[in-house]
């Protein structure tokens, strides 16, 4: 009875941190209304305004020692695209604002795992056995750039996500580009060009 107990409590004590766990980006999740976890989101028909910021990032870290280092390639499982619910934010004044939010919310997750995608081949494409932890910055930097130009021009140009019919043809697009660099998933191992 005492070891149950013990379970039982271990395995309660444990689930507040699970809750706050990142999202890895995944084709087969959709973000919903409750990932929006941070304190300062709300639904509230008092509010004149709405805002969101997605939670949605590019993480990137390894520890390898140089020799490992040297004849790794692959760092596909290094470069995460990663949604983190309790820095997520999505403020409305109704449900309907909410979900055109919840919209382009999807969206920057897509764009996020699609520039994931990106950095992952471009790391691949130009690491060689001599190369050193330097040539990672620049890449991350350059691309990182580029997704938040293109996130920005589409929160503008789709005023918040309301015209979500323009909205779905940029995130066709993104789900496209995410399908064409299928070698680059998270969990893939890129194919070996041959000369």
């Amino acid at each position: 009875m005492k070891n149950t107990l013990l379970l039982l409590f271990i395995t309660f004590s444990s689930l507040p941190f699970f809750a706050q766990e990142p999202i890895l980006w995944n084709p087969d999740y959709e973000l919903q209304l409750n990932d929006y976890q941070s304190l300062e989101s709300e639904i509230n028909p008092t509010l004149t305004t709405y805002s969101i910021y997605s939670g949605s990032k590019i993480d990137f870290s390894f520890n390898m020692n140089s020799v490992s280092f040297m004849f790794t390639k692959n760092f596909n499982d290094k470069v995460k695209a990663i949604f983190q619910k309790n820095l997520a934010v999505l403020v409305a004044p109704d449900s309907l604002t909410a979900n055109q939010l919840l919209q382009f919310g999807r969206y920057d997750f897509d764009l996020v795992e699609l520039y994931s995608r990106k950095i992952r081949k471009k790391i691949y494409e130009e690491k060689g056995a001599f190369s050193n932890s330097s040539l990672f910055q620049p890449i991350f930097n350059a691309l990182q750039e580029e997704m938040n130009t293109v996130s920005a021009q589409v929160f503008k140009a789709t005023d918040f996500g309301k015209n979500s019919e323009m909205l779905q043809k940029e995130h066709n697009k993104v789900i496209d580009e995410i399908n064409a660099l299928s070698d680059f998933c998270m969990t893939c191992k890129p194919k070996k060009n041959r000369k």
